[in-house]
């Protein structure tokens, strides 16, 4: 399990085990990590999308919400990074909102 580390981190047994266990706890807390860090992009795309069209992040989602709009993150940062004629689509229903 650490072939490809370097010096005795590959070979030598009770140093391998140690940083095997530690890349483990390394890889479990950077599954949800990721997530957040993914997360944060999300917002701040939405964000610099949004002012384009003279709205706040906040203002935006919640008119969004007034609306009844249910859409993520993720695909409301989809629309504004590569479809952005439906993410003025849907800033104009959150101004309606």
């Amino acid at each position: 399990m650490t072939r490809g580390y370097f010096g005795a981190r590959k070979n030598v047994w009770t140093v391998a085990k140690n940083t095997w266990e530690k890349g483990l706890t390394y890889a479990f807390r950077d599954r949800r990590n990721k997530k957040r860090n993914f997360r944060a992009l999300w917002i701040q795309r939405i964000n610099a999308a949004a002012r384009l069209e003279g709205m706040s992040y906040s203002k935006l989602m919640g008119g969004l919400h007034k609306a009844g709009i249910e859409i993520n993150r993720k695909v409301l940062a989809d629309l504004a990074v590569n479809h952005p004629e439906a993410f003025k689509a849907v800033v104009a229903k959150a101004k309606s909102a």
